[in-house]
């Protein structure tokens, strides 16, 4: 197994302060990005080894860890040791401890929300799959050294929710190993977020259990578009609303609001609604928007009086 340095990923001395690590963090990360970046694979996996490296030193805990090992990997190196013979299993963590639910973001790790951008390398996952708060090392591994870590296999399950649950936030009651358990949806979830239940299905007698994950699937709503964390939707006006200007109601997922429109709105036309979109997932104090699509209908009969009143009109622009 290939040695992990991560201070050398992240480009800071091992005695670098906490602040440093994370400027260097946010500034390769923001570099290497893949949406910054798209159809880059070398970014992508550049961006997923500076991830990794943060998530081990700028944690105290790991970072100890690591040190230690790295101590002991280079006295090993100096004394002429070779890298495929060095001592991994003392170092394996055997023992994961579980935790409370807690929400997820697309994969485990990424902390942008791009799905499948939070692989850890199997190092990262023999090393440190096991400590708290990560739950990356109940993954099967592909690491010849799979069979120490004795990792427990995971469990997903889709559950749908609806958009007005999306907004609001919702909960679900799920059966595991005969037990009712009440599950916390929040505010904000997208398809693909998942909710994260840890230690929650025992597959054999004294192996450690399993995590369940809950895969949130958002069903469609027939009044709203959603991208992200804002929302669009088509508003019908007359003609004489959108010649004269008026007030209309627009339909939201807190209730109706008073949409202010000028006088000559174009159809086609749209208005932004701050604030009036999603919640953003552990954000909830803040929202996307709404757009407002300006659908202009045209009157399809009108009275001989009111095709006199459009002829003097007519008359009027020459």
């Amino acid at each position: 197994m290939e040695y992990k340095d991560y201070y050398k990923v992240l480009g800071v001395d091992r005695n670098a302060a906490e602040d440093q690590i994370k400027r260097n963090y946010r500034k390769l990360a923001l570099e290497y990005h893949p949406d910054r970046n798209p159809g880059n694979k070398a970014s992508e996996e550049k961006f997923k080894e500076i991830n990794e490296a943060y998530q081990v030193l700028s944690d105290p805990e790991k970072k100890a860890r690591y040190d230690q090992l790295g101590a002991s990997y280079k006295n090993y190196t100096q004394r002429g040791g070779t890298p495929g013979n060095f001592n991994w299993e003392d170092w394996f963590v055997q023992n994961p401890r579980g935790g409370n639910v807690r929400v997820e973001v697309g994969d485990i790790g990424n902390i942008f929300g791009n799905e499948n951008l939070g692989d850890f390398s199997d190092f990262f996952r023999s090393i440190f799959g096991g400590m708290a708060g990560m739950g990356s090392a109940s993954r099967a591994s592909r690491s010849p050294y799979a069979q120490t870590t004795q990792s427990p296999k995971t469990f997903q399950q889709n559950v749908p929710i609806s958009l007005t649950e999306a907004y609001n936030g919702t909960t679900r009651r799920i059966d595991i190993d005969g037990n009712q358990k009440e599950v916390i949806i929040p505010p904000g979830a997208n398809s693909g977020t998942k909710v994260r239940v840890s230690n929650a299905i025992s597959t054999a007698p004294n192996q450690p259990k399993s995590d369940l994950f809950l895969r949130i699937q958002v069903a469609d709503d027939p009044r709203f578009q959603r991208k992200k964390d804002n929302l669009y939707t088509n508003l019908d006006i007359d003609l004489f609303t959108a010649v004269l200007g008026g007030e209309v109601k627009v339909p939201t997922l807190s209730g109706n609001v008073v949409l202010s429109i000028p006088s000559g709105t174009q159809p086609g036309q749209t208005f932004r609604l701050a604030g009036r979109g999603m919640p953003k997932l552990k954000e909830t104090n803040k929202f996307g928007d709404l757009m407002v699509k300006v659908n202009v209908k045209i009157p399809r009969h009108l009275t001989n009086k009111q095709k006199q009143m459009f002829l003097e009109l007519k008359q009027m622009q020459k």
